[in-house]
Order: structure tokens, then C-alpha cells, then sequence
């Protein structure tokens, strides 16, 4: 269970909101699904993985170091779970989605992220037997039918026609190492959030590292432009801090199962950024679609309630 530590100070609410705690991650991450495919090409996806955790923990160091001072003794005692979920959550998740990237569309990593709440359910069942209510299940279901509509455009028939290529697999495989990084959450030490984040980060940039070096070696070295700094920046401060202090806050206040439901509103986030930035068109289906994932998330996230 938590400590006392872990939970936000007295008076500080933004961490209680769990609603808006589940909101941040998924536009984040829709944003990043969408800058990672534009980079694709121009930024070598290791280079920009390992930029992303090292540079995020540099930043995040100096206000973790208060609280990592006293939780070293918690994280040593579960190094082997803290040392899991860095290399889960934190070294393959997001470097495998970028590899994908340069092979696929933005929309199909959408598609096969929106897998990903079934998935956590499907982990947190095998590994741990935990029980799916009806309600829970009902809304995991709906929500999962608004985020398809979404992504077909209101066509079943673009779902039936899909198929996986190199880069889908390598997003099948993110999405089965991120569920099992929700999943297992519920396991880590109970210290304090950015003690956590700030741990993990350092991990994932550790293991990057060489992989990072042979990268640059094969030929595809980070090149300084605009471009480069545009999308480490954002993948930096948005998608990488603070989403994982709201996911992982989410995953504490929620469970893995309800928490998970976040990842359906990446299509939500993604179809409304095209409509404010790419000029696209405001159809029936959005509404549907949209529609359906909150009434999913509402029936999943009641009894707790």
C-alpha cells in the first residue's frame, strides 16, 4: 500500500482529481504518437528515446531529491521491482513505439495503443487473479467500441481491412510491455511519486545508453536542428513527466484496470488535435466515438466513485 509519503501534500488537490489525472497522459501521449511519425526519418527513434529520459530526469532530479533522499532505503529493498518496471515502462515502451513509427502510420499505432486497457486486464487477471466486475467490464467494453469508432471513422469495414506490418508488430509488442508496466504498478515501493519517476528515468537512460552509442556509430547520430529540439522538448516535459506522474498517480488512486481506460482517450485527443491543427473535418462519428469512451470510463471508474 502507499505510504503517507506518496500522497500529495495537504491542501495540494490537483493530485486527488483522478478524472484529469486520467485526461493528461493520453493528450500527451496523442501528441506524441502524431510528433513522433513527423520526426520519423529525421530523428533516429533511439536518439530520441534516450534524450527524452535522460534530459527528463536532469529536470525532474532537483525537486525528486528531497524525497530520494529518504526513500533510498525502499527502493533498495525492492531494487528488482524498481530495476522491472524502469526497463518495462521507461527503456523498451517508448523506444519500441518510435522504431514502429518509422514503418507505420500514427493512426495504426492509435489503433493497437487502444488495445492496450483489454490487455491490462488480461495481465492483471493472469498475474494476480484480480476479479473484473460487471460494471468495470461494461465500461471497459463500451469504451473500447467508442475508441474503434474513432479510429475506423464510423467504417467497420476499415477495421476488417487491417493489417499488421514490421512497425505494427513492433507496436504490438510496446503495448504488451506497457500493460504489463500498469499492471505491475500496483508492486512498486511506496515512495514518494517524483522519488519514483525520477528512478525509473535514470534506469531506462542507463539501459539506452549503449544502444544509443551504436546507433549514432551505424550512422544515425542525433543531428542539433530545430526539429530535433521541437521533439525532445515536448517528448521531455509532456509525455514523459508529466504524463507518468499523472499515469502512475492514476494507477495509485484507481487500480491498473480503470486507470488503463486513459489510453482509449488517445484517439479522442488525436482526432480532436486534427481538427484544431490540420484543418480536418468535424464528423458524426467524432461525437459517437467520444461519446462512447466517456460513458466507458463513467460506468468503469462509478463504484469507486
Amino acid at each position: 500500500m502507499p505510504s503517507d509519503r506518496a500522497a500529495p501534500a495537504k491542501g495540494f488537490r490537483l493530485a486527488d482529481q483522478a478524472w484529469l489525472l486520467m485526461m493528461l497522459p493520453p493528450l500527451f501521449w496523442a501528441g506524441n504518437a502524431v510528433l513522433g511519425r513527423a520526426v520519423a526519418g529525421s530523428v533516429p527513434p533511439i536518439g530520441l528515446a534516450f534524450w527524452r529520459w535522460f534530459l527528463g530526469m536532469l529536470i525532474v532530479l532537483p525537486f525528486a531529491w528531497p524525497h530520494l533522499r529518504h526513500d533510498v532505503t525502499p527502493i533498495l529493498a525492492r531494487w528488482k521491482s524498481v530495476l522491472l518496471l524502469g526497463t518495462l515502462g521507461i527503456g523498451i515502451y517508448n523506444t519500441f513505439q518510435y522504431i514502429a513509427l518509422n514503418t507505420t502510420t500514427a493512426l495504426n499505432c492509435v489503433m493497437l495503443q487502444s488495445s492496450m486497457p483489454v490487455m491490462i486486464v488480461l495481465m492483471s487477471l493472469v498475474l494476480f487473479r484480480d476479479k473484473v466486475g460487471a460494471m468495470q467490464g461494461l465500461g471497459i467494453v463500451v469504451s473500447l467500441v467508442g475508441a474503434m469508432t474513432l479510429i475506423s471513422h464510423g467504417d467497420p469495414a476499415t477495421l476488417l481491412g487491417f493489417e499488421l506490418n514490421t512497425g505494427d508488430v513492433w507496436m504490438l509488442a510496446a503495448v504488451v510491455i506497457y500493460a504489463a508496466y500498469t499492471t505491475l504498478l500496483g508492486r512498486r515501493p511506496a515512495i514518494h511519486g517524483l522519488s519514483f519517476v525520477v528512478v525509473t528515468f535514470a534506469i531506462g537512460a542507463v539501459e539506452l545508453l549503449p544502444f544509443y552509442i551504436w546507433e549514432s556509430l551505424s550512422g544515425h547520430p542525433v543531428q542539433a536542428s530545430g526539429l530535433t529540439l521541437l521533439a525532445v522538448g515536448y517528448t521531455v516535459l509532456f509525455p514523459s513527466i508529466a504524463a507518468y506522474l499523472c499515469f502512475n498517480r492514476a494507477v495509485e488512486l484507481l487500480g491498473a484496470n480503470t486507470a488503463g481506460l486513459a489510453i482509449h482517450l488517445v484517439p479522442v485527443f488525436g482526432s480532436l488535435l486534427a481538427i484544431l491543427f490540420l484543418g480536418e473535418q468535424l464528423h458524426i462519428y467524432h461525437g459517437i466515438g467520444i461519446a462512447l469512451i466517456a460513458a466507458g470510463i463513467l460506468l468503469a471508474t462509478r463504484r469507486r466513485a
